[in-house]
């Protein structure tokens, strides 16, 4: 892909994904840079279906419809997106899917790559995590969103696998940004300025 940024926004559930990237958006975009905010699973019928059907599927079938969302995903919004010359925020991207899929449903991890072998990685991962402790009462407040939420011992699993994670994506060449958000959103409005400087610097290229 060329022309924009596709920035990639990864971690356990109750880390603040989904609110770093509605202010990320509105950042960058009152810096004049064109943003697409999108999220994985997408809106799109096939998204929505793997996202509301967790409790039903499991395994290699959730896997396979993951990964089927996701090169629909990247066809018809991500890459045409970045062509465009938009920065592309994504909520949610492969290193969740290694670590759901396999770390948590122990799906292969052999197989969970082979299936997104062909998803480019971001020019940005940002990997934000907290305390396990901190993430189950944020997840009390804010309520499940689906099977991976509804134990309670996953978030104590998810911190270790999205480190190992975040690790695995530095060594690949993926420049990746690991960040605490246990304050909060005060957490979140320092990393902002951080990464509007950086994506935009990334955009201007």
């Amino acid at each position: 892909m060329s022309g924009g940024v596709f920035v990639a926004v990864d971690g356990p559930g109750g880390a603040g994904k989904s609110t770093l990237v509605r202010n990320l958006d509105q950042r960058l975009t009152a810096a004049g840079i064109p943003v697409l905010a999108t999220t994985e699973p997408s809106h799109s019928p096939l998204g929505k279906f793997a996202r509301h059907h967790t409790g039903d599927y499991q395994g290699m079938a959730l896997a396979c419809l993951v990964g089927a969302d996701r090169y629909h995903h990247l066809e018809t919004e991500v890459r045409p997106a970045v062509a465009a010359g938009r920065v592309v925020l994504c909520d949610r991207y492969t290193l969740s899917t290694v670590v759901l899929q396999a770390g948590i449903d122990d799906v292969p991890e052999q197989f969970v790559r082979c299936i997104n072998a062909d998803a480019e990685p971001p020019d940005l991962q940002i990997v934000l995590t907290a305390p396990s402790r901190v993430l189950r009462e944020r997840l009390a407040v804010r309520g499940s969103h689906g099977r991976f939420e509804d134990d309670p011992t996953v978030p104590d699993r998810e911190v270790e696998l999205y480190r190992k994670a975040a690790a695995a994506s530095e060594r690949a060449g993926v420049p990746t940004m690991v960040a605490d958000t246990s304050q909060g959103l005060a957490s979140i409005e320092s990393l902002l300025s951080r990464l509007t400087s950086i994506i935009g610097g990334l955009w201007s290229q």
